[in-house]
């Protein structure tokens, strides 16, 4: 699927923590409705078959209880996307990557086949990648070489990018082809921004083969590169993106522009990112893959980073007084078709029983708001949990959909509507969280706490419905007025 990443190592937060985020986007013309909910022990399948792919897979009899974000329609399989386990490690999967014809020759991806009456299973691949993996690791390095040895045994049908992280680390693994991959730990004080499209830019084989301090990879990767002839470099340092990844005119179009917002927004300074002596504009292939922040980021930051669609530039389709010529020639982040935002933030800080925050929106990241939730609970609220088929504004999902429907189509008097809600539940939430913070220092049994949790976590989703329900009728209200049938003759 089309998505958009940003993670952040514990050095460049603003308050020590990892944080992983990612949007899960669907494709063009489809609107996926998410649910948020917990996976327990007994739930997780023991023996696992891919809906897509028909891969069959044992699975370990000692999986954690972990949150998740499934699709709340049936049909595709379960597509479980992000989530948080039992040991406050956080994974989301997947962001879609590319690839290139050199790759894809060497080691062809790994697709479900039938021939003659008969079916060869494929590989695994977004649908399947957080139940497989999970449930079973204790830390992000763990979660690495899980992941990978899934990969080299049963294949991958796609090109994916895999977040894992824990309190102390973030490693980011990229597949290659149908059966390699590539990982790099997230240096601590950098930021890394991904927009579907293969991003680790420098990789040192001999820590990957030696300490593995910041890098692994598939145990073969190394001849791969040799007996393939992949290795383009001139001065010998390898570069994984020149490698395995593309630089098509698509990307400078969809990919390559929402890497350099990201970058811009966080890094004004460190660059020149606009005219025609720009160190990197929108189409740079050679766009870093890591950056330090020029300041510590928060949360806020990455809400609004991952809501982006080119603000303050002139390709924004929402500017008013930029070059109309230019709105919207690039893929925005902040799209119609996102159908979740999940952000991890693993407080090393806090103590293990509540020291994992996931912060959720759903629909349109442009105008929508982000929510937070402890990770360590039993269950979550329905408002969030019981997404259904059809429209309904009893959860938070169909809500945001239509508060983004109502205010693009007007935009310059809805909006101001939603910059105050979007403001208002992320104070909210804050105040809540450090609220029921201080009240677990009082909790000891571990039991209290997840209990505690599941009460903070309800009156946050009560908080957030309100503050839904309101901002839906004031956008609803500025819409009706803007509609093309009105009269301003009062007939009273």
């Amino acid at each position: 699927m089309p998505c958009t990443t940003l993670l952040v190592g514990k050095k460049a937060t603003y308050d020590g923590s990892t944080m992983i985020a990612r949007n899960d986007d669907s494709p063009s013309g489809v609107f996926m409705p998410k649910k948020f909910v917990v996976v327990h022990p007994q739930e997780q399948p023991r023996h696992y078959r891919s809906v897509i792919s028909h891969v069959e897979i044992d699975l370990p009899d000692d999986p954690m209880r972990y949150t998740a974000m499934p699709n709340a329609v049936d049909g595709s399989g379960i597509w479980a996307a992000a989530g948080v386990n039992a040991a406050n490690v956080a994974m989301t999967a997947t962001e879609t990557i590319t690839s290139n014809e050199r790759v894809l020759g060497a080691d062809p991806l790994v697709a479900l086949q039938k021939t003659d009456g008969k079916e060869t299973a494929g590989g695994i691949g977004e649908e399947d990648l957080v139940v497989l993996t999970l449930p079973y690791i204790h830390s992000a390095r763990e979660g690495v070489r899980r992941l990978g040895s899934l990969l080299e045994k049963y294949g991958t049908y796609e090109s994916n990018g895999i977040a894992f992280s824990d309190h102390d680390e973030i490693w980011w693994l990229e597949t290659i082809g149908g059966h390699h991959w590539i990982a790099r730990r997230v240096p601590d004080e950098c930021y890394v921004v991904m927009p579907n499209q293969f991003g680790i830019d420098a990789f040192d084989f001999a820590d990957a083969y030696g300490a593995q301090k910041d890098f692994m990879c598939s145990a073969d990767l190394q001849n791969f590169v040799q007996d393939n002839f992949l290795d383009l470099s001139l001065d010998g340092n390898f570069d994984p993106r020149a490698s395995f990844g593309s630089h098509s005119d698509a990307d400078h179009v969809y990919n390559t522009p929402r890497a350099w917002w990201m970058e811009r927004f966080l890094n004004p300074h460190t660059y020149r990112w606009d005219g025609e002596d720009a160190d990197f504009g929108p189409t740079s292939d050679d766009l870093p893959w890591s950056l330090v922040p020029e300041r510590k980021v928060t949360v806020e930051d990455v809400k609004y980073v991952l809501s982006g669609h080119y603000q303050n530039t002139e390709y924004d389709p929402y500017g008013s007084h930029m070059d109309r010529t230019r709105m919207g020639a690039y893929r925005s982040i902040g799209i119609n078709r996102n159908d979740f935002l999940g952000l991890f933030q693993i407080r090393g800080y806090m103590p293990a029983e509540y020291q994992s925050i996931e912060w959720i929106a759903e629909g349109s990241n442009a105008f929508n708001a982000i929510v937070p939730f402890y990770g360590n609970v039993e269950t979550t609220p329905d408002y969030f949990a019981n997404t259904t088929k059809t429209v309904s504004t009893d959860n938070f999902y169909w809500s945001n959909r239509l508060i983004a429907a109502l205010c693009d189509a007007s935009y310059h008097t809805a909006f101001v509507h939603v910059e105050r809600y979007q403001e208002k539940v992320l104070s909210l939430g804050h105040q809540l969280i450090k609220q029921y913070d201080g009240l677990h220092q009082d909790v000891s049994d571990p039991g209290e706490a997840a209990k505690l949790n599941e009460k903070a976590n309800e009156e946050i989703a009560m908080m957030a419905k309100k503050e839904t329900d309101a901002v839906l009728d004031k956008v609803l209200y500025a819409a009706s007025n803007g509609m093309k049938n009105s009269y301003s003759l009062s007939d009273n």
